[in-house]
């Protein structure tokens, strides 16, 4: 291994994010919290533009609960912003940049959201949306010197903090999250959630995984995917730097990973498989590395072993959803010894979370036996923005109901069979049938479609799409993919397309989603 196992040292706790980072301005104000390309902000400095940010949202007419969105790539100025929303009592709503006009549109005028930083080359799909709630939309400017830019707009507000901080409780971010019904929904977190498995595990002595005010800390899963603003607020609660990759580029992250001395980071088992994939690749790019948490997917054997033999540090998996503020189960270090079973699992519940796998009238099952997975935890969402009767459904008799299917062994370790809401995981990132069929069916010669995953070597799962053409219409694979271009993300738009004279339905009329898996 990389570095040896160290006591870890003490840290001050606090239950909020605005006294953590008063505290580090304290004790730490000329250590670098974020660094972003050759930028760098000290935890003083952030403290200070957190401030300035969150009393310029309050004189644009914001107040608490309001919704702040952030329609970028990763910068310094997403974490101004959350650190200003922890104070003011806003609410940050992060916002893919990869989506069409028609999906930000939707996030924005869902989530309500007042007030928008955004990148400049994404203001004119902006201004081309009808949103009624959306007064405030500011580009982001690194001089500060453009009128109508994000630091020009705050930059003679005080430094000082904005009054009395939101309380741990108070909801912090709304992150979207598609569901069965292909519609993206906004849960919503509060601050505490954010920590709870943080302390949860320092309550009981365990380093599954943690963070150390040593650490330099790699932030490759973005903003907008709940695993990027729960690592970050990890690292930060440590005083740990973060060093911002702003998406995942292989080159680009070997570069960081080599130079920028980072000890531990947080990935996705396809991303792994791609940076060990790159020609000239080595242990020297890992050297400084002492810990890779990843989670999406159990890592195949094969890539552990080449992972533990060329990168040199320990590994752990975390299993959760964006409603269990991304990790709930962990796979320890200890148990990612190659030929060991438990690889094939997510992992264990940390003390004082509750796993269990039920039968469709919610009685547990016993060891063994495969039923939904649903998950007690204090991590857990406030609910879904505004839908109260699918927030009710998904935390019916005080669990969380997950809609994966598995099973729990004797000594409590979670497997995954099969996902219930069929999502597929690309790359980490989730890709919900629903909406790629509802876009499908917009086609004008598209009878019906199904979407489905198939796995992909480098991915983890590519999606497939089985489409019905219409009687007397004539339809290819190319013409579909330029039509869902103007639709759906790039990642969300099928790879594959087989084209079928019907659908494997039940009696009931559902489509039978694994009859299709199960012909690819």
């Amino acid at each position: 291994m990389n570095a040896p196992h160290a006591a870890r040292p003490a840290v001050r706790r606090f239950p909020t994010l605005t006294a953590t980072a008063a505290h580090h301005a304290e004790t730490r104000p000329d250590r670098v919290a974020v660094r972003c390309g050759d930028r760098e902000v000290t935890f003083l400095e952030l403290y200070h533009r957190g401030n300035r940010t969150a009393h310029a949202l309050l004189a644009e007419g914001l107040v608490p609960g309001s919704r702040v969105g952030y329609l970028a790539k990763d910068t310094e100025h997403y974490y101004d912003l959350l650190l200003a929303c922890a104070a003011g009592g806003t609410v940050l709503v992060p916002v893919d940049p990869r989506l069409t006009p028609g999906e930000i549109e939707h996030v924005l005028r869902d989530s309500g959201t007042e007030l928008l930083v955004t990148e400049e080359e994404k203001l004119p799909v902006v201004e081309g949306l009808e949103l009624g709630s959306l007064r405030t939309v500011l580009a982001l400017d690194d001089d500060g010197a453009r009128p109508g830019g994000f630091l020009h707009w705050k930059a003679d507000r005080p430094d000082t903090p904005p009054g009395a901080a939101a309380g741990a409780r108070r909801p912090l971010a709304q992150m979207y999250t598609s569901g069965t019904t292909g519609r993206p929904k906004g849960v919503v977190l509060g601050q505490h959630t954010f920590w709870a498995v943080n302390d949860l595990l320092a309550r009981h002595g365990l380093d599954w995984i943690d963070w150390r005010e040593e650490d330099r800390l790699l932030q490759v899963l973005p903003g907008h995917h709940i695993g990027g603003p729960w690592w970050f607020m990890q690292g930060f609660r440590a005083g740990a730097t973060h060093v911002v990759a702003q998406g995942f580029d292989a080159r680009r992250t070997l570069a960081l990973l080599a130079e920028g001395g980072i000890t531990t980071t947080l990935m996705v088992p396809s991303m792994l498989r791609i940076l060990l994939a790159e020609p000239g690749v080595g242990p020297g790019h890992f050297a400084g590395l002492r810990k890779v948490v990843y989670g999406g997917a159990p890592i195949p054997e094969p890539l552990l072993e080449q992972c533990l033999d060329v990168m040199g540090c320990e590994f752990a998996q975390i299993y959760g959803l964006t409603e269990t503020c991304a990790s709930a189960v962990c796979l320890p270090p200890a148990d990612h010894v190659p030929g060991n079973p438990r690889l094939k699992a997510v992992g264990r519940p940390y003390p004082g979370v509750a796993v269990q796998a039920v039968d469709r009238s919610g009685d547990p099952l016993p060891p063994g036996r495969v039923g939904e997975i649903r998950i007690d935890t204090p991590a857990v969402m406030t609910g879904y923005w505004q839908r109260p009767e699918e927030t009710e459904l998904a935390l019916a008799d005080g669990w969380l109901h997950t809609g994966d299917a598995g099973h729990v062994d004797e000594d409590g370790y979670v497997y995954l069979h099969d996902r219930i809401k069929d999502v597929i995981l690309v790359a980490g990132e989730n890709v919900y049938p629903a909406e790629v069929e509802n876009a499908l069916s917009k086609h004008p010669a598209v009878a019906e479609a199904a979407v489905v995953a198939t796995p992909d070597q480098v991915r983890g799962e590519a999606v497939r799409a089985c489409v019905v053409v219409r009687a007397g219409e004539r339809l290819t694979a190319r013409e579909l993919m330029l039509f869902l271009r103007e639709l759906l993300a790039p990642y969300k738009i099928p790879t594959a397309y087989t084209f079928v004279d019907s659908l494997p339905r039940n009696a009931a009329g559902k489509i039978l989603r694994r009859e299709l898996r199960d012909r690819f």
